[in-house]
């Protein structure tokens, strides 16, 4: 399949969402011999960044690639990206949100979905280092690197950019992922590391976290409510959800992005990308109707290719 045509089409064997999604997830990625680096964060704190290519490449335009939740360099959609931006010779950097690196992060904080403000000082630092960067974002990463361009507006320091199954709707995510199949299949397996690194850091450093209401939490609205919220400065579940959420931001998004959801998200009804408004000409919505969530298996890494086509693609904007 030509990625350039932008309509992925998930093969027969694969029906549906949940299975496209969790055999994207299984399926073999290439190996990348990521090199690690730590920074100091302003407020005391460290993140992981996973470099590939810069030896080999050391011009190369550079990808910052923003994983989803729980997720890191070891993903199979940042490997599958990162192996087709070398095959290109650009080089592609991860930074690990807070806490995802393998390592618990210092300070009581860690990483949410509407968490602009690091995504802007991660990427206002790659911008010194290089002057072709461009960005690309998964899940709770394209969340909020959406979220973070709608709020720079012109004064984004990117090129281009893609979201992969952003939930540009964070309540009607949370709803979806919080009932039926997806709480079985998806919430509780990410409950279950996000609730043993909590538990970790009310154990080392004594966070003002309820520890026996997390151990009672079933849903990413109660995990959200006990833990997200009050550590990151919302009101609650509900604020946090409201406040975070990218979908309000793409108007105001003026570098060229490509936002690509599947219709068949497990994780993102179908409604909510229908309710988005008329955008602008550099925002291009492309909402198949497979993929799964993170997904798009098969097709030759058609996700990969499709990414790296878009970023390496100049933009031509029409009337």
């Amino acid at each position: 399949m030509n990625p350039e045509a932008g309509s992925y089409t998930a093969p027969w064997w694969l029906p549906g969402g949940h299975l496209q999604t969790i055999v994207a997830a299984l399926l073999p990625a290439p190996r990348i011999a990521w090199k690690r680096e730590r920074w100091e964060t302003p407020d005391g704190d460290f993140i992981d960044l996973d470099w590939a290519g810069g030896d080999e490449h050391p011009e190369g335009p550079l990808i910052a690639l923003f994983h989803g939740l729980e997720g890191s360099s070891s993903s199979p959609y940042a490997r599958a990206i990162a192996a087709r931006a070398l095959a290109l010779g650009w080089r592609c950097v991860v930074p690990h949100f807070r806490g995802c690196s393998g390592e618990l992060n210092r300070l009581p904080r860690a990483y949410h979905s509407g968490d602009s403000e690091e995504i802007g000082w991660v990427l206002n630092a790659l911008s010194r280092k290089t002057e072709s960067l461009y960005g690309c974002g998964i899940s709770l990463g394209g969340n909020a690197l959406l979220k973070h361009l709608g709020e720079q507006g012109g004064r984004a320091v990117i090129r281009k950019a893609v979201s992969i199954s952003a939930p540009l709707d964070l309540a009607a995510a949370g709803r979806s992922l919080d009932a039926g199949l997806s709480r079985e299949i998806y919430t509780r397996i990410f409950l279950r590391t996000l609730k043993k690194k909590t538990l970790e850091k009310i154990r080392r450093q004594k966070i003002a976290v309820d520890a026996q209401r997390l151990a009672r939490a079933r849903t990413f609205w109660e995990f959200d409510d006990t833990v997200t919220a009050p550590l990151h400065g919302f009101l609650g579940a509900d604020d946090y959800w409201a406040r975070s959420s990218s979908g309000p931001w793409l108007a105001k998004i003026r570098v060229p992005t490509l936002v690509i959801n599947a219709r068949n998200d497990p994780f993102m009804p179908a409604s909510s990308l229908e309710a988005l408004g008329k955008m602008p000409a550099n925002v291009m919505l492309e909402f198949p109707h497979a993929g799964g969530h993170a997904g798009f298996p098969g097709r030759g890494h058609w996700l990969a290719r499709r990414v790296l086509h878009f970023l390496s693609t100049p933009f031509l904007s029409t009337p």
